[in-house]
């Protein structure tokens, strides 16, 4: 059943109507072929001969990692709902009333989280600046338009409305003479992220045309450039074999000569991903331009929940010169209540998989989650006066006084996320959100100003905002 095929050099996509051409589908019961084709009318399906040959045993489907990575999955819906939308989609194929329950069950998972929309957008003379997200005060994200897709998707992934045609919340720039111009007026900005969708899917011209006029006079305050990629794992062909692929490694080489610092936020979620020889050539490849890669990725339900894993990836990235960053906490959109795992678990599994490792291993922080008012760790969990206690600190906040402030909350074996915890010690609310005079719960809750740091009460800024992404900045 299962007999392996080459290492393919030519990138071929899959997505719901052309999966059944795929040698692997046949191995599929027609249960998991029909959770393919119902779910992926509410989340986005694509794969890639690479992912299907290379990284899923089928052997163990569907229980393998990064099969249920990539493929939909019926439990992915409530019963009731998968009921309806396979009634529709097998039976009555009526067109418009699949359009309706999709749209329900989308905006039912909320669609995006930590303010995106409504709160990290930043405007000029009153209008929004499309494609631009600005949360922190020194790090701006842009969503180049080409680069709005990925190699494959993940099944978890919190960007999936920028690739199932929700047109009005999606995030995509046409050129990236808005995001020069805006960075010209913002002085305080060190770091750029350029992200997606996924970058790497875009051709090494069209790259070069956004990155090179961030090297230019006028634009010296930008000393980070960020790239956030899954390519590292689901395509390492871009930087090895691709008929571009030296090319990009000069635009990388030319971007360190400049002065800039270049970080590769490669996504990698399960040590089966870096294990492939090319994967790994694609590592030391990129380093070798002088670029750094991080290596960040939410810890998930159901994909890498063995410490064992972790541990191998962070080790295996160390030594081919790769810094381990960012273990994330799943974020509250999608299907998260299929990949979520309690707050004190995920703490865990952290604590589990950090006591592996070496000291070059633990650059990595976590488990961290990027929630609306900013990046929160759980640094662990505590007794006080008889009282156990989550002990937690911001990484990255809105106000960057809250950085590095440690807050408490009370223990929890159920929570979570962020929304999910009660203050300690019998208080009604945490400190920020009594400094910011309300509760940050998402979209609908308050703008929280960028301000400079000890100006609590200023209000420079305060139309700019970012989302923290799983490749967002810290």
């Amino acid at each position: 059943m299962t007999t392996p095929a080459p290492t393919p050099s030519k990138f071929k996509p899959y997505t719901r109507q052309t999966i059944a051409t795929a040698r692997q589908w046949d191995w599929l019961t027609p249960e998991l072929q029909e959770a393919v084709q119902v779910v992926s009318h509410v989340l986005p399906f694509r794969t890639n001969a690479y992912v299907m040959d290379e990284l899923i045993d089928w052997n163990r489907v569907p229980d393998d990692p990064i099969y249920r990575l990539t493929f939909p999955h019926r439990d992915m819906l409530p019963a009731h709902e998968y009921e309806q939308l396979r009634e529709l989609v097998l039976h009555k194929k009526d067109d418009a009333a699949i359009a309706r329950l999709v749209h329900g069950i989308r905006m039912r998972m909320n669609p995006h989280p930590a303010g995106q929309m409504t709160h990290n957008v930043p405007r000029v003379n009153d209008a929004p600046l499309k494609g631009l997200q600005h949360k922190y005060k020194e790090t701006v994200l842009f969503f180049p338009s080409a680069g709005q897709t990925c190699h494959a998707y993940c099944t978890f992934c919190f960007r999936w409305p920028q690739f199932v045609g929700m047109e009005d919340m999606k995030f995509d720039a046409r050129e990236c003479s808005e995001l020069v111009n805006y960075l010209k007026t913002q002085p305080q900005v060190t770091d750029v992220l350029i992200t997606g969708g996924d970058p790497m899917i875009m051709n090494t011209r069209s790259l070069t045309e956004i990155l090179e006029p961030l090297l230019a006079p006028g634009l010296e305050h930008i000393q980070n450039i960020r790239i956030g990629t899954k390519s590292v794992a689901y395509w390492p062909q871009r930087f090895v074999s691709d008929k571009d692929s030296d090319d990009l490694l000069r635009l990388f080489e030319r971007v360190v000569n400049a002065g800039k610092n270049l970080a590769i936020m490669g996504h990698y979620n399960h040590a089966v991903e870096l294990r492939a020889s090319v994967a790994q050539q694609a590592v030391k490849r990129i380093v070798g331009t002088g670029a750094t890669l991080r290596m960040q990725g939410p810890l998930i339900r159901h994909i890498n929940e063995d410490p064992k894993s972790w541990a191998e990836l962070w080790t295996t990235g160390v030594r081919l010169g790769a810094i381990p960053y960012y273990m994330f906490v799943e974020r509250d959109t999608g299907p998260r209540d299929y990949f979520a795992l309690p707050l004190a678990r995920a703490h865990e599994i952290f604590q589990e998989a950090y006591s592996m490792v070496s000291g070059l291993s633990r650059t990595v922080r976590g488990p961290s989650m990027s929630a609306f008012p900013g990046k929160v760790v759980i640094d662990g969990v505590v007794t006080i006066n008889g009282e156990k206690l989550f002990a937690l600190q911001f990484l990255q906040a809105r106000n960057p006084d809250w950085v590095r402030r440690p807050f408490f909350a009370r223990y929890d074996a159920e929570a979570t996320w962020l929304d999910h915890l009660k203050p300690a010690f019998g208080r009604d609310r945490f400190f920020f959100e009594m400094e910011s005079g309300g509760p940050l719960r998402g979209p609908g809750g308050r703008v929280i100003p960028l301000v400079p740091s000890g100006q609590h009460g200023a209000h420079a800024g305060a139309d700019c905002g970012s989302a923290a992404a799983e490749s967002d900045a810290a």
